[in-house]
């Protein structure tokens, strides 16, 4: 499996930015679709997920309101919408995909990775 993220930016606190990732290859390898992020210094960290059939969402607290994950089936791309940007949303975003059943868990549940994009949001 191969997971495309688009690229982030740079936004201004309260802003928002979306994010995608395309998924190609042994997709039907996998069930659900995360997003984590990383900032400097802090460890990676689950931020929301989703799974591709039924669309069963699941969002970390620090984001719960303010982000939204999607998908798109037909196209296999999954999407981070990002509204009410804050500072402490800076980081490096990734997608990943997993077998899990449901979307959550760690990074240790996620066997393939998209590259990284950084995402700052300046105050």
């Amino acid at each position: 499996v191969q997971l495309q993220a688009s690229r982030g930016g740079w936004v201004q606190a309260g802003g928002s930015l979306r994010l995608s990732c395309a998924a190609s290859g042994r997709t039907f390898s996998t069930n659900v679709v995360g997003w984590f992020r990383q900032a400097p210094g802090k460890e990676r960290e689950f931020v929301a997920g989703i799974r591709w059939n039924g669309g069963n969402t699941y969002y970390a607290d620090s984001v719960k309101g303010r982000f939204t994950v999607s998908r798109d089936g037909a196209k296999n791309t999954v999407y981070l919408q990002m509204n009410s940007l804050k500072p402490e949303d800076t980081a490096v975003y990734y997608c990943a995909a997993s077998p899990l059943r449901n979307p959550g868990g760690t990074g240790l549940d996620y066997g393939y990775w998209g590259q990284g994009t950084l995402v700052t949001v300046s105050s």
